[in-house]
């Protein structure tokens, strides 16, 4: 039985992770509904004398002293002595995410946990959730009068520094709890909503990256089949897969799984999103969320800066890429261990110097997985895959430069491949601690005059764009059946760090 030990100030006192996050659910619904109720009397022509305000829920958490824990695990312990707290948001999303996470912490040595109401206010645009324009219904002197009433988004609340190192302290002197604070968290799950054209409520704790629609075309077909219970050839589906989520949030339900009373068919959007993101499900939310990102380091750093809110299991880059050696060939796999960062775009959160490691968890399953897929193992698998540094770089023409200039990079890097998203997203995982992996496949060889033309083009994407994702979601299926503690590697925590994932 949930035991609670005082309540003091309107800050409950928990012992339990259910009870608690139960807690934080309850006033964030009271609280969303309040500024939903007073913001529909405002469209329809009510003004108010006051300030129409409500906050979001915090959990705070104590220690006298740090606790000795397992020295293997990264995360789920106070790592000091002292106050630790966050500001939480969508419960509806996070309540599994927030029960593990508050569960590991009493495991670890906490007493209880603290929930009520912050001192920090939550946007009108944020409660009104991801399909609802603000301003929408609005005439133009109401939309001026809108923040006399109610409170929007504030930038200067929504930045990085917990992620990037900076010891970041609330009012009260209380050390951060995670990494995100609540309205920063708000603003990428209306992002991901705008970008991908579904609901984040969809996306799923394993991700892939592409950077060509041909993947996705793949990965809508494959999506079908299994969930019309096909058997497939080649990569074998494992695991319990219960919908398919495609832009418009149109879902197509697994043969045998019924649709939850009152859900919605959804429907196609007219054109699809910038980003579009589709989703395989698993009813533990454990399946995959494949997104088209497009080329280049910006949409590369965009996506990835509102995925990471989410606290994915891991991400992957699957794309393709220049290889550099003669000794490559057209289809080849390059397995990235290392990365040249001329990408620039987190130059600013986190300096080039910065080394940016291979996790060994990561590179033993996507090398399983491509010996399994390929048929191939040991010294035979070398003959279509090689390991080595990936340069990503932020112009789309950098063959158009001087030999003696684009190619010295490389040479002192010992670079074998060359494309424009692999070490932005890798250094976007580093820096918000989620784990991650590149698989590209060799298209082009400018430097030995294979150029990228339509006709070679057309013959690659036929032969490899089917292996290369059934690699991709064999990686994920080993990662899923692995150690979590294990796969959420030390190398990516701090010794100054929050203890949620």
């Amino acid at each position: 039985m949930t035991r609670i030990a005082n309540i003091k100030s309107g800050v409950r006192t928990f012992t339990d992770e259910l009870a608690a996050v139960t807690a934080v659910a309850e006033i964030y619904e009271r609280n969303v509904a309040y500024l939903r109720d007073a913001f529909s009397a405002y469209a329809a022509g009510k003004d108010f004398a006051e300030r129409i305000r409500a906050h979001y829920p915090f959990i705070r958490i104590s220690a006298d002293h740090s606790s000795r824990i397992d020295p293997r695990i990264a995360y789920g312990f106070l790592p000091h002595a002292g106050v630790y707290s966050t500001t939480i948001t969508r419960p509806d999303i996070f309540r599994k995410y927030l029960q593990e996470q508050v569960r590991l912490i009493l495991h670890n040595g906490a007493r209880e946990i603290e929930v009520g109401e912050s001192t920090t206010p939550i946007p009108i645009h944020f409660a009104l959730g991801e399909t609802f324009h603000a301003e929408g219904g609005l005439t133009p002197d109401r939309i001026a009068q809108l923040p006399q009433i109610f409170d929007v988004p504030d930038l200067a609340i929504m930045d990085d520094n917990i992620a990037n190192g900076l010891d970041v302290r609330s009012p009260d002197g209380a050390m951060p709890l995670s990494l995100f604070p609540a309205p920063r968290v708000d603003l990428s799950l209306l992002r991901l909503r705008h970008y991908c054209g579904t609901s984040t409520k969809h996306f799923q704790n394993f991700v892939i990256f592409t950077n060509y629609q041909f993947y996705i075309d793949e990965f809508i077909k494959l999506g079908h089949r299994i969930m019309a219970g096909e058997t497939l050839s080649g990569f074998v589906p494992r695991g319990e897969y219960t919908a398919f989520v495609e832009p418009g949030d149109v879902i197509t339900y697994a043969k045998g799984v019924p649709a939850p009373a009152g859900a919605s068919a959804g429907e196609p959007p007219v054109r699809l999103p910038q980003m579009p993101a589709y989703h395989l499900k698993r009813a533990d939310d454990d399946g995959i969320t494949m997104i088209n990102i497009g080329i280049g380091p910006s949409n590369a750093k965009n996506i990835t800066d509102h995925v990471a809110v989410l606290r994915p299991h891991v991400w992957l880059m699957l794309g393709h890429c220049a290889g550099l050696r003669n000794t490559q060939a057209l289809g080849d796999y390059v397995l990235a261990h290392a990365y040249l960062r001329q990408d620039h775009v987190l130059d600013a959160d986190l300096p080039r110097e910065v080394p940016i490691p291979a996790l060994a968890e990561i590179q033993t399953a996507i090398q399983t997985a491509v010996g399994r897929i390929t048929g191939l193992t040991g010294y035979e698998l070398k003959k279509i895959m090689r390991t080595g540094t990936v340069a990503t770089v932020d112009d789309r023409n950098w063959e158009l430069r001087p030999s003696t200039m684009q190619n010295l990079p490389f040479i002192q890097s010992r670079a074998i491949a060359l494309d424009m998203e692999s070490a932005t997203i890798a250094t976007n995982g580093f820096r918000f601690r989620v784990p991650y992996g590149t698989l590209l496949c060799v298209s082009d060889k400018p430097l030995h005059g294979h150029l990228k033309l339509p006709g070679m083009a057309d013959s690659f994407y036929r032969q490899r764009i089917s292996q290369q994702l059934a690699i991709g979601l064999e990686t994920m299926a080993l990662l899923r059946e692995g150690d979590r503690a294990q796969l959420h590697s030390r190398k990516l925590r701090s010794f100054h760090e929050v203890p949620f994932q």
